[in-house]
């Protein structure tokens, strides 16, 4: 007699914790994106942005390490903002292939100015919840991603970027 499982079903699909993960990370950027329309810029820009904010000077290695971004995807995203003078590149002093990556006076400007909106869509995104469920969904996602760091693509290494960085500054 063969042996007979349980069919396959969508609800399997549907209920599994990378499916709403996917779709979570999804409806965050469209939401992100709709939000900010008016300022032509996607989440990981803005992040990109806000790093060079904070430390002015850095190189793409480390800027990819701060965000948990693929360094070789993150080129593409520094061309773009380059592009839209937000930022601008400068050789490094002691190594000028070396590129340092600073904000421009139109980037510092714009991130003013998105602000409003990036709240917007946080807000947006945690709205249909409750706040005690959101601060608890907030808390849980901080522990998954903090206790799987090591399994992604591109582990989050602020400390180590960023103390490199401060040395060599």
């Amino acid at each position: 007699m063969p042996n007979k499982t349980d069919p396959i079903t969508m609800d399997a699909v549907y209920t599994a914790p990378g499916y709403l993960f996917r779709r979570m990370q999804q409806i965050a950027v469209a939401i992100f994106v709709e939000e900010c329309k008016a300022h032509d810029l996607t989440p990981v820009q803005y992040a990109a942005l806000v790093a060079i904010r904070t430390h002015p000077g850095i190189d793409a290695t480390r800027l990819s390490a701060v965000i948990a971004f693929d360094r070789s995807t993150l080129g593409s995203v520094i061309e773009r903002l380059e592009a839209k003078n937000l930022i601008e590149r400068k050789p490094a002093t002691e190594d000028k292939r070396v590129k340092l990556l600073y904000l421009t006076r139109s980037g510092a400007t714009l991130l003013r100015n998105i602000m409003p909106s990036v709240d917007r869509a946080q807000a947006r995104m945690l709205q249909p919840l409750k706040p005690e469920d959101r601060k608890t969904l907030l808390a849980l996602m901080t522990q998954l991603v903090d206790l799987n760091n090591e399994a992604s693509r591109v582990p989050l290494r602020a400390e180590d970027a960023l103390e490199h960085f401060r040395k060599s500054s």
